[in-house]
């Protein structure tokens, strides 16, 4: 028969170290099982949330077309002609901020003190979830402009602090910032000519309107940029010309941070990931509003 100081000595016996470590093995490779699979699910959100953002635009652009017969430019310049404003600009009244709107004074420069508030606002529906990007970011002068014989510009010192996003319109398959003044782009987004959904030849679903790009590759805004600045065009408008997220390519060129691809927004409206094996030749023809 057990004393009952027998049966206490059993009762407070803990565990062996082959029994820690057993359970320190199941439990580690069940994190190892499970927060991959947290961590996708977490991405197919945020990729979801992506897509809606673009749907939202998509249907902010067709009531602008419909109201004005037209989609917005690229751009639209202030009466100075040194600054612009993007063509998202143009939307705010039908993306449901017509607080922002009011903002923004378009017949100032985008620097001017009276577009601060403006400069300073974070508007989420315009940034992919997916992106790990800053709020703002400072454009510097254009270092061929900043080293010319008759130039005021100082190199290091940033024209102006804007509001970063992450989409862009898509210019063609030229880049915009190619010479001065900007090309013609081949897409639905020129420079300050607006375009008809009549001119995209190969019809709504076949072309693309909007596009992603991520901040690492080159920080866009969706509010206007002054043209002094580096790649001042790319920040607001974007190039197809190789595939999504490609390496090697240009700063104006689209890219995500989603497996594969980058979201598009097309002209019917909807939302469709192109992938990065996508033919070069295919990618340029969706770019394009006409065949040639």
């Amino acid at each position: 028969m057990s004393t009952p100081s027998r049966r206490l000595a059993r009762a407070q016996r803990g565990l062996t170290v082959l029994e820690l470590l057993t359970v320190l093995g199941i439990v580690s490779l069940l994190l190892a099982v499970l927060l991959p699979a947290v961590g996708a699910a977490r991405e197919a959100g945020r990729r979801i949330e992506c897509s809606n953002h673009l749907r939202q635009l998509g249907l902010a652009l067709h009531c602008y077309h419909e109201a004005n017969r037209c989609l917005p430019a690229g751009w639209q310049w202030e009466g100075t002609g040194e600054s612009a404003y993007g063509w998202a600009v143009a939307l705010l009244p039908w993306l449901e901020q017509q607080g922002l709107d009011r903002l923004v004074d378009r017949n100032r420069p985008v620097g001017d003190p009276v577009n601060g508030a403006a400069r300073a606002f974070d508007l989420p529906l315009l940034s992919c979830p997916s992106d790990i990007s800053l709020r703002r970011f400072e454009l510097f002068p254009d270092d061929e402009l900043a080293r010319g014989p008759y130039s005021t510009l100082d190199r290091d010192e940033p024209l102006l602090e804007l509001p970063t996003a992450n989409y862009v319109g898509v210019f063609g398959t030229i880049e915009p910032d190619d010479s001065w003044p900007a090309p013609i782009g081949d897409g639905a987004f020129l420079d300050a000519r607006p375009i008809r959904f009549a001119e995209l030849q190969r019809g709504l679903s076949n072309t693309l309107l909007v596009g992603e790009r991520t901040t690492a590759l080159l920080p866009s805004t969706w509010l206007g940029v002054d043209f002094q600045g580096e790649d001042a065009a790319c920040r607001l408008v974007g190039t197809a010309y190789t595939s999504p997220n490609c390496r090697e390519c240009d700063e104006c060129e689209f890219s995500s941070r989603h497996a594969g691809g980058a979201n598009f927004l097309w002209g019917d409206g909807r939302v469709k990931l192109i992938g990065e094996s996508i033919d070069g030749a295919e990618y340029r023809r969706l770019a394009r509003r006409s065949e040639y």
